[in-house]
């Protein structure tokens, strides 16, 4: 298929006597990976929470409503309709599904269920539990699987739950937070623990890695490669982990010994606001205790690359779906998306990079599988959760167009550096410069709050950048690059293909280092970079991002701030008092309120989920435009709380954490209808109210 290109003239002014107008492609994703939908017939919820593919080429696929559907031609062969069939109804929450050997295997909330069609009519006539866990009834208790493992054996996930401290994840019942091996006759062995919501699992080179999604004690969210007897993160599991059939040996007492719980906050809730209060890395605690302690294979930055990291695959080791064979591709259900993972092993341990891949699905990006043509089927869902895809539900092929993209096609720790192979020959001249790469290196607090903001940030000097003979490997020497970190890779727009026909399609990579490779290092020049727009005023250790300073209307000769958190001084009266709070699903508890114009009013922003969430006040109309700039803040998101300096907001509380607040003050703007939105990646769109002013 012939790429379809925008063309943007880029003009480049010498002096005052000549000016050269240069053509550039400017590629767009959609060129290269196509988004197919798969139609649904009319009152089929399809809100897919597993995909299996079946030997003949049809698709089963299980959904949150307790259905498991078969669906014929979803490649759409000819022009003609899929074809769906009811196979299994009436289950809880089917959170995955596999086929093994002529039969379909399911994850319920409370057990691996065996579907058997004996009559061979094509629906289930028995329902066989192979396996059943315990359930408290907590809604969080969500359980994912099964993954079939070399040895036939199957392994299921189970999530957290919360009490009356909903903001903290607990392992209410045994075995929650757990991985678990359970043998097709129903035999089960305890795995590995850590988890808080492992939504995603996967076989790798054959090597089982599961997905994990920022919470409390998880920074961001990850992918991982789990043995017998690890422990990943999230301290919950280790409640059961002196069982005699455990295999882990991390304890309780092992975390909070080095990490305070903060089980007595005053608040009674667990926010970090506190900036000088000690903490420890992920890495800094798993490298005191051992024991099987387990850190990421890659970090997937939350909020850059994603909100809700999902399933995993891994791409078929040949030429069928592009320039990428063997990476990973890994969904997140709040972004709508997907990612690329190159993956490699330095001493015996699982790192390697995550690149953007493709955004723009109807929903949030649950489960993949690989259709019979090669084509990826990606199954996606939304009700209670939000996603940046406005539908509930939906299940899109995502189709290469055999065209190849410009991009990083991997990126390799090496001894002195990184470097970076990509799909086409590059521009020699503009990849050998210095200037263009930038290393940003970064990691997370390991604490009991909710996500982490990016710590520790330091732009690496890159000192070097040799390019390879054919052009297709730039070698990037940089000065002290940090194990156990996490390493922006930014490309400038200049370094492009080799005939200048088009820059890189994603020219950012996030690079994990567990470990530096041995080997000899270039002997080359250290070097001071050259200051562009991205780090004028950067100091190389970068400090905390400062808040915006940006004043809203003024009242009685006042300028407040936009996030006014103090009554000002001048106010002797409070005009109207607002309090509004949260509901689960990515909802506000009002949708509309009134205020009158010109009003001194004090607001209460009150967060009753399980997520941090902000409250932005701005025009009709620019709550997308809005949500779109705190996406592009990058590592300063969490930070800058997901909220761009931009006129176009009027007033805001900052992020609020799960069972706190903040008290804000402003003056009511003039008449006119005005919308609240929460801008955190994947909110924005659904999250939103109507503040009208009389």
């Amino acid at each position: 298929m012939k790429a379809i290109f925008k063309n943007i003239l880029l003009t480049v002014v010498a002096g005052l006597s000549c000016t050269v107008v240069l053509a550039q492609n400017v590629p767009v994703e959609k060129d290269y990976y196509r988004i197919v939908s798969v139609p649904a017939p009319e009152g089929v919820e399809l809100e897919v929470g597993g995909l299996a593919l079946m030997p003949n080429g049809d698709l089963g696929v299980s959904t949150r409503r307790g259905d498991v559907w078969i669906i014929s031609n979803p490649y759409q062969l000819n022009g003609s309709l899929p074809y769906y069939k009811k196979f299994a109804s009436g289950m809880h929450e089917v959170l995955g599904l596999a086929y093994v050997k002529g039969d379909f295997y399911c994850v319920q909330r409370g057990e691996l269920t065996h579907l058997i069609d004996k009559n061979g009519d094509g629906k289930a006539d028995v329902y066989e539990t192979v396996y059943s866990w315990p359930v408290s009834g907590n809604y969080h208790e969500y359980s994912y699987g099964p993954v079939v493992m070399p040895n036939g054996n199957m392994m299921v996930n189970l999530n957290v739950g919360f009490d009356d401290e909903w903001w903290r994840g607990k392992s209410l019942v045994p075995w929650r937070a757990w991985s678990l091996e359970i043998t097709p006759d129903g035999e089960m062995h305890p795995y590995a623990t850590g988890f808080r919501s492992p939504a995603g699992q996967g076989l790798i080179d054959g090597k089982y890695f599961y997905a994990e999604n920022q919470g409390d004690w998880v920074g961001s969210g990850y992918i991982m490669q789990l043995d017998r007897g690890d422990f990943a993160m999230h301290p919950a599991g280790l409640r059961w982990a002196a069982d005699p059939s455990s295999p882990v040996k991390v304890r309780l007492e092992d975390i909070y010994s080095r990490v305070n719980p903060r089980f007595n906050d005053p608040e009674g809730k667990i926010e970090d606001r506190d900036p000088n209060r000690p903490y420890k890395t992920l890495a800094e605690v798993a490298g005191e205790i051992k024991k099987g302690y387990k850190t990421p294979a890659v970090w997937i930055p939350h909020g850059t690359l994603g909100n809700s990291t999902s399933s995993m695959v891994q791409i078929p080791d040949n030429d069928s779906f592009g320039p990428f064979a063997g990476q990973v591709l890994v969904g997140d259900q709040a972004q709508s998306r997907i990612n690329r993972v190159f993956l490699e092993q330095v001493k015996g341990q699982y790192q390697g990079a995550a690149i953007p891949f493709r955004e723009g699905f109807e929903s949030g990006v649950l489960r993949l599988a690989w259709g019979a043509d090669n084509s990826l089927f990606v199954g996606q869902t939304s009700r209670g959760w939000g996603s940046t895809g406005q539908k509930e539900f939906g299940l899109e092929r995502l189709v290469w167009a055999k065209t190849t993209p410009f991009e990083m096609k991997a990126v390799r720790a090496m001894p002195d550096g990184f470097e970076i192979e990509f799909t086409k020959p590059v521009n020699k001249k503009a990849a050998a410069d210095p200037d263009n790469y930038t290393i940003t290196g970064f990691t997370y607090k390991y604490h009991p709050v909710y996500g982490s903001a990016t710590i520790r940030e330091k732009v690496h000097i890159v000192n070097a950048a040799i390019v390879s003979e054919d052009g297709l490997k730039v070698r990037l020497v940089a000065d002290s690059l940090r194990e156990k970190y996490i390493h922006e890779i930014k490309v400038d727009k200049a370094v492009t293909s080799a005939d200048n026909s088009v820059s890189l399609l994603h020219p950012v990579a996030y690079y994990t280092l567990n470990n530096i490779p041995d080997g000899e290092k270039l002997n080359v020049p250290k070097r001071h970079p050259k200051m562009d727009h991205d780090m004028a005023g950067m100091n190389m250790d970068m400090g905390k991002a400062k808040p915006s300073t940006a004043k809203a209307a003024p009242s009685n000769g006042v300028a407040l701030k936009k996030n006014q958190t103090t009554k000002p001084a001048s106010w002797t009266t409070i005009d109207q008092t607002v309090a509004i709070g949260t509901k689960p699903g990515l909802k506000f508890d009002k949708t509309e309120f009134t205020l009158k114009a010109g009003s001194k009013v004090k607001l209460t922003f009150t967060n009753n989920d399980d997520m941090p969430h902000n409250f932005v006040v701005v025009a009709q109309g620019d709550a997308i435009a809005v949500g779109d700039l705190g996406t592009k803040l990058g590592l300063q998101a969490v930070k800058l709380n997901y909220i761009a300096n931009t006129p176009k907001i009027l007033f805001n509380a900052t992020l609020v954490g799960p069972g706190s607040s903040q008290t804000i003050y402003f003056v009511a703007p003039k008449p006119g209808k005005y919308t609240y939105v929460c801008t955190v990646p994947g909110h924005y769109f659904v999250m939103q109210g109507t503040l009208t002013v009389e």
